[in-house]
């Protein structure tokens, strides 16, 4: 006798076959088994979704396939595990099936069942926890600590960089595995540069057999073991970026999400989810404690964890506050450089070389943040007025000098610098603007003359995307800076956030000001927080930390986001950031999502948008049902995206916003049923897809 199964399988929403597909299995599965079936001509892994009682009324019984084979010795993807799923395909608007299938390890589907009973006979199913005693504790960590275990959460932790956060996930960790002899822990990191610092920490802490890493970084054949010893429950703490918040984690009790705020969080290609957002909802299906914790929290964060005033009833999140830096480190001194007084195109001002110069001859190390790689960002001619431009995206080929190179970031277009202007022949080419290449040089000219304390020559070091292209080669360049080697580091935002510098006293940001002007409304709170963790590299030694700066060269030195930074005050740039943005109605007021269109033309990708939007807007109105609906959700006209071109792929989108996520929600489900009808009319064959993104992070 069949049995009749819905079954999820690899399909982006966008295919019209998005849904769950019905197969017959003349055996019987359970929920959260993964079988083997026809897929068009291929054969496809796939998840069992659901148990049917009965075959389809709507479908013919003779077109229904039948199941190849069951992945066997694997435990079924237990419920928890499938609601997650679930909820981020229709939060997010993509298929079931493509969030299901991309959660699990690539080199999963293409393993037989013999190849897999292989693996998982050479799993250590005993993982002993060696728990080595951790520092003593401050009162500020004590403090939260407590108040994780009387309270049920999520928690915001707001600690000042340095104050010690990391020993609080650690000592969090320690006390579950301490009560639950199954339970496990999921730490997560913004990036994959991140994460071997904290692995080795945890490693040292609890022992390498009871941790296991998930991130990008890592071969087909480490992800499937990282993730079958997750899934069995042998391994009791995941350490990972946000892929690992799919991890299978039958037995999870806590999650950390270390720098919340980071935009890495979420993800930008495919199914477009906030791992932030994610390890919330999850910990709620769990009953399980969620700690975030930041510096600098996202705006979202800091309203969802504001205290209750008055008639406000506050948020849902609770907050955690240290303060205060480990023993009796000081936060650096803000200093800030008016660049208007210096001389006209100078990169660093005469007193910020000179503090450079006082330091490296005191031993101290330095580090300059610039958030543009390469050499310059253009190439000009000025006698034609030629510029490097891509001749496949709307972008300039950036100017990287030391391989003599016009480079696209964007689609990776790279050519020979030309020997003269292409359009004129003029021999005098020059860059415009700077980058950490010609930072880096710049520096080597103005310290050809400074000796280190032992008289040997300044020594200057680059770590950005481009010097830390090759494996390995991220953790050789922070060896050296950690054990001295290097004198002045120069770097992209990389170098910013979650390294433990001990040796760092002064840090400047050379060039911040674009983003105070920025059309994108996040862009101030990316800057502040980008600045804020800079600062917080100096001065992690409390022997050296009454000494330690941060020096910011800005044409702008009384702009209040400034002011803030040189008081540490985040809740103060908070606050005025939030009283905009509740002016504006612009979130976490407001809720927002964007549907982009790929095209081969503007006006083909601007046509759906809009045809879409004339379509919905005339479908909701005619429906006394969701009449109110075009009321509650603002649908803005189509638009060019800021970067229009990529890879010659015209880009535009279209912005949903209202106050309501419900009501967004709803919109966005009309929306999806329209866009299908609306893509198969003769006239949008030019259309490449459209994609969905809930809650952007830039417009």
């Amino acid at each position: 006798m069949s049995i009749w199964i819905d079954i999820a399988v690899q399909a982006p929403a966008h295919s019209q076959v998005g849904g769950l597909l019905t197969y017959r299995s003349p055996v019987r599965v359970q929920a959260g088994q993964l079988v083997r079936v026809p897929f068009g001509q291929r054969e496809v892994l796939g998840v069992v979704w659901a148990i049917r009682d009965q075959a389809p009324q709507d479908m013919p019984t003779a077109s229904v396939r039948d199941v190849l084979g069951i992945l066997e010795g694997l435990p079924p993807l237990d419920a928890h595990w499938r609601q997650l799923v679930q909820f981020s395909a229709q939060y997010y608007q993509r298929s079931l099936g493509e969030v299901a299938l991309s959660a699990l390890p690539p080199q999963l589907r293409d393993l037989t069942s013999e190849q897999l009973a292989r693996r998982l006979k050479k799993q250590k199913t005993e993982r002993t926890v060696q728990t080595s005693p951790g520092p003593a504790l401050s009162p500020d960590q004590m403090t939260v600590l407590d108040q994780m275990a009387t309270g049920t959460g999520p928690f915001l932790l707001f600690g000042s960089t340095g104050s010690g956060k990391t020993e609080v996930y650690l000592q969090a960790v320690e006390r579950m595995l301490a009560t639950d002899p199954q339970a496990q822990a999921l730490l997560m990191v913004p990036e994959i540069n991140l994460t071997p610092q904290l692995e080795e920490r945890v490693q040292a802490r609890f022992g390498s057999e009871a941790v296991v890493s998930m991130h990008s970084g890592m071969t087909p054949a480490q992800r499937l073991k990282g993730w079958l010893a997750a899934h069995a429950g042998h391994a009791r703490i995941v350490l990972g970026t946000r892929m690992a918040i799919f991890a299978s984690m039958p037995h999870l009790k806590l999650i950390v999400v270390d720098e919340e705020h980071d935009p890495s969080y979420k993800q930008q290609e495919g199914a477009r989810y906030s791992a932030r957002d994610l390890a919330v909802y999850r910990g709620r299906l769990h009953t399980a404690p969620v700690l975030l914790a930041s510096a600098t929290p996202s705006l979202e964060s800091w309203h969802l964890s504001r205290p209750a005033e008055s008639e406000d009833p506050g948020g849902r999140y609770q907050r955690l506050l240290m303060p205060s830096r480990i023993g009796t480190g000081l936060l650096p001194k803000v200093r800030r450089v008016d660049m208007n007084k210096q001389a006209r195109r100078a990169i660093l001002s005469t007193q910020l070389v000179a503090a450079i110069q006082e330091r490296v001859e005191r031993g101290e190390q330095c580090m300059l943040l610039l958030n543009r790689r390469g050499y310059a960002p253009v190439l000009h001619c000025a006698d034609c007025g030629w510029k490097s431009e891509c001749q496949h995206c709307s972008a300039f080929r950036v100017f990287h000098k030391i391989d003599r190179t016009l480079r696209c970031h964007h689609c990776g277009l790279t050519e020979r610098v030309p020997r003269a202007c292409p359009e004129c022949g003029n021999a005098d080419i020059a860059p415009i603007g700077r980058g950490t290449e010609q930072l880096e040089e710049h520096l080597g000219e103005l310290l050809a003359h400074v000796l280190r304390p032992d008289g040997t020559p300044v020594r200057i070091a680059r770590i950005d995307a481009d010097t830390t292209r090759l494996k390995g080669a991220l953790e050789r360049q922070l060896s050296q800076v950690h054990s001295g080697e290097v004198d002045v580091l120069v770097g992209t935002q990389m170098i910013a956030k979650g390294h433990d510098f001990r040796r760092i006293t002064l840090v400047a940001a050379v060039n911040p000001d674009t983003a105070l002007f920025s059309s994108d409304f996040r862009a101030p709170e990316r800057l502040f927080s980008l600045l804020m963790q800079a600062a917080g590299r100096a001065g992690r030694d409390a022997a050296q930390s009454a000494t330690s700066e941060m020096w910011v060269q800005t044409f702008h030195p009384t702009h209040a986001l400034f002011e803030a930074l040189k008081k540490h005050d985040y809740p103060a740039f908070a606050a005025s950031e939030l009283a905009e943005r509740t002016a504006a109605d612009l979130p976490p007021i407001s809720h927002q999502a964007l549907l982009r269109a790929d095209a081969r033309t503007q006006e083909a990708a601007q046509a759906l948008l809009n045809a879409a939007r004339e379509t919905l807007q005339a479908h909701l109105s005619a429906d006394p049902a969701t009449a109110d609906l075009v009321l509650q959700v603002s649908v803005y006209p189509a638009v060019p995206m800021s970067m229009q071109r990529v890879a010659d792929v015209e880009r535009a989108q279209m912005l949903l916003e209202s106050s309501s996520r419900m009501a967004l929600q709803k919109m966005l489900w009309h929306l999806h049923n329209v866009l299908h009808q609306v893509r198969s009319q003769p006239e949008h064959k030019g259309v490449i897809r459209w994609l969905v993104d809930v809650d952007p992070q830039a417009i």
